[in-house]
């Protein structure tokens, strides 16, 4: 039986990725091995049995200037000295970087990588579109499958030299389960009342980590441009920008209005609770939020950037805004707040649509690249 390394960077949990690309794997009758840095996963060697999969920590860390990444790569060299395995799937930028090194130096027969997001892009800074899109480049020599998510990835992934004249694909993101969306005994407004929220109440969720990247300042700067009170806004998430953000809320006298809600586990029966999804991202690969938010049949609110674009037609799925511009949002959650059939319409849209980022559909995309190899 041939091996196979998944290699990513952090995880806390057994991710849809993770399982479905594990079982396109098994399938081919692989001995699947996972390594990541599963210090935030507190089961997961019990988990193992579960996946029949072998899962090894590696110290990775997300920051690429982080000293504990030498560790990390040291460790790496270790693993894939002893197990030497005959394929390896890098994924996230840390896990491309050190697993096509070390792949390389331990003649692998064959390397896929998977970017879910390039660091250069349109409107990146300047040292972005050159570093990176020059790692890219030099490592794209030691990858024979290159997979993107989004269109203007896979434009830039096929002007690289592969090894051996490799192929670069584009698959519909990780894949997304919508049937688990379909809950018909959900209790919408017992949900409400559990938030202390009223049922004419306009209900805007936002996920995702609290940093710069998704840029909730400007968010929380349309919805204080609205004289409607009545307009909630959840925010599911952790991170470093917490504070300021608790201050600008507080500054705007908006504590009634926006809710930190932190870490969740409930973020499908958030959505479902909700009217509006709403992101400001800089810069996304192919957002899984908006894929649930569209699963769940929400319109969605969005910067006009890389993947969203992808996802969204604007004015049909929800609206497309410049990234700064305050005044963008501020009309786009007004449209739709004031309009419940835009919202409903829009959402019934995004329904339909989401439909070929199914898990199911992305399982057979992965197959048919698997089986090219």
């Amino acid at each position: 039986m041939e091996k196979v390394l998944i290699i990513t960077n952090t995880t806390r949990k057994f991710t849809t990725f993770m399982k479905n690309t594990v079982d396109v794997l098994q399938s081919l009758n692989y001995d699947v091995h996972i390594c990541s840095n599963f210090s935030k996963y507190n089961n997961y060697e019990e988990e193992q049995k579960k996946y029949n999969v072998k899962m090894h920590h590696i110290d990775f860390e997300r920051n690429p200037l982080n000293l504990k990444n030498i560790k990390a790569y040291r460790q790496l060299m270790k693993l894939m000295q002893e197990e030497k395995f005959d394929l390896v799937h890098c994924n996230t930028p840390i896990g491309g970087v050190l697993g096509r090194i070390c792949a390389k130096k331990f003649k692998v027969p064959k390397v896929i990588y998977t970017a879910h997001g390039f660091h250069f892009y349109k409107g990146a800074p300047l040292i972005n579109n050159i570093v990176y899109k020059n790692i890219e480049k030099i490592l794209a020599k030691y990858t024979d499958v290159l997979i993107t998510i989004n269109k203007e990835d896979y434009e830039a992934a096929k002007k690289f030299k592969l090894r051996n004249n490799g192929q670069v694909y584009k698959v519909h993101g990780v894949g997304i389960n919508t049937a688990n969306f379909e809950m018909k005994n959900f209790d919408r407004n017992e949900y409400r009342e559990k938030l202390n929220l009223s049922q004419d109440d306009i209900v805007l969720i936002a996920v995702g980590e609290l940093n710069k990247n998704k840029n909730y300042k400007t968010i929380i700067k349309a919805i204080n441009q609205l004289e409607n009170r009545k307009i909630h806004l959840l925010i599911c998430g952790e991170g470093k920008e917490k504070k300021k953000m608790i201050k600008l809320v507080e500054k705007y006298k908006l504590n009634n209005n926006v809710h930190f809600l932190g870490f969740r586990n409930d973020v499908m029966k958030l959505l479902l609770t909700s009217d509006i999804f709403i992101q400001a991202s800089y810069r996304e690969g192919l957002s899984r939020a908006i894929m649930e938010a569209m699963s769940a049949g929400l319109p969605c609110i969005a910067s006009r950037i890389r993947g969203n674009i992808d996802l969204l037609e604007d004015n049909k799925g929800g609206t497309l805004n410049d990234v700064n511009s305050i005044k963008e949002f501020s009309n786009s959650i007004l449209k739709l707040a004031k309009d419940k059939n835009l919202r409903t319409t829009m959402g019934e849209f995004n329904k339909r649509a989401i439909r070929k980022y199914d898990t199911e559909n992305v399982k057979k995309e992965l197959l048919e690249i698997y089986k090219s190899i």
